[in-house]
C-alpha cells in the first residue's frame, strides 16, 4: 500500500483516508453529567429501602474500549505501511488522526512497545522499529517449527467434519487477498491459522502463534518483500489446499504445503 504524498500538516502522518472510520472520542465529564437523570433518589446516589445502589463503571469501560480500538487501528496502520519504520510519531498527532485525545493513543503505543513494534523516544513519542529480511526469515522459521508439527498431529486425530467447518475462513482469506489490501488479508490469515491451532485445545499455543503472526506482518525497511495482489492470492490459495490435505489426512502434502506456506508468507 503506497504512502500518500502529503500528510497532516506538521505531523508526518498521512491524512486519514476518506471514509475511514473514526474512533469515537471519550465522553467529556460535563457530557456524562448531563446524561445522568437526577429526578430520582437512586440517580442522585441516595439509598432507598427497596433497592441497592448500582455501581456505574461506564466511564472505565468506555476508556478501555477506546484504547482497544486504537491498538487495533495502529496495528492496521503498521501492516498497511502508514506508519513507516524509523519514523517517530507523537501521541497528540496520532490522536488528531484518529479523533481522540492523546491519552488512549499513548496507552495503545505502550502496548505496541511491549509487543516490540515500536520503541519509546523520551519527550518525542514512539519510533517504529526497523526490521530486515533476516528477522522476517527467523519469524517464519519459528512459526514453522511450532505450527507444522501441530498440524501433522491434528491431521491424524481431528475428524474431517471438523476441518470442513473451517472452509468459510479459508474462503474469506481468498476474498481478502483479492482485495489487495495487506491489512485486510493479514487479519483473515491470522483468523484461519488461529482456528486451525485452536483445534489442539492449547490456548497458550494459540496466543504465542498469534503474536508471531503479528510480528511477521510488520513492515520492513524499504517496504515488504512480497506485496502484490497476486502474491496475496497465491498465499490464500495455500489455505484451501492445506485444508483439503488435512481433511484427507494426507500427511506428506500437509508437511509440504505448511512448510512452503510459512517460508513464502507475504
Amino acid at each position: 500500500m503506497k504512502q500518500g504524498a502529503h500528510g497532516s500538516a506538521g505531523t508526518g502522518i498521512p491524512d486519514r483516508p476518506t471514509g475511514a472510520p473514526r474512533v469515537p472520542a471519550q465522553p467529556r465529564a460535563a457530557d456524562v453529567a448531563r446524561e445522568r437523570d437526577t429526578s430520582t433518589p437512586q440517580a442522585r446516589g441516595e439509598h432507598t429501602h427497596s433497592e441497592r445502589p448500582i455501581p456505574q463503571p461506564r466511564a472505565v469501560v468506555q476508556r478501555s474500549s477506546v484504547r482497544g480500538q486504537i491498538v487495533d487501528a495502529l496495528r492496521t496502520a503498521l501492516v498497511a505501511g502508514d506508519l513507516r519504520p524509523g519514523e517517530v510519531y507523537s501521541a497528540p498527532a496520532l490522536g488528531d488522526r484518529f479523533g481522540v485525545s492523546a491519552t488512549p493513543v499513548r496507552e495503545a503505543m505502550q502496548q505496541l512497545a511491549l509487543e516490540g513494534a515500536v520503541e519509546v523516544v523520551p519527550n518525542r513519542g514512539f519510533r517504529v522499529v526497523e526490521r530486515g529480511t533476516r528477522e522476517l526469515a527467523e519469524l517464519a522459521e519459528i512459526r514453522s517449527l511450532i505450527e507444522v508439527p501441530v498440524m501433522l498431529r491434528l491431521a491424524r486425530t481431528v475428524p474431517a467434519v471438523r476441518w470442513a467447518e473451517l472452509r468459510p475462513l479459508a474462503e474469506e482469506s481468498v476474498r481478502a487477498a483479492a482485495s489487495g489490501c495487506r491489512a485486510t488479508y493479514a487479519e483473515s490469515d491470522r483468523a484461519f491459522h488461529s482456528a486451525v491451532l485452536s483445534l489442539s485445545g492449547n490456548e497458550q499455543l494459540v496466543q504465542i502463534a498469534e503474536d508471531l503472526h503479528r510480528r511477521s506482518q510488520w513492515p520492513l525497511v524499504g517496504g515488504p518483500v512480497r506485496h502484490g495482489r497476486a502474491d496475496l492470492v497465491a498465499d490464500a490459495a495455500e489455505h484451501t489446499a492445506l485444508l483439503e490435505a488435512l481433511i484427507a489426512q494426507d500427511l506428506d502434502v500437509v508437511r509440504a504445503l505448511a512448510g512452503e506456506h510459512f517460508t513464502g508468507a507475504p
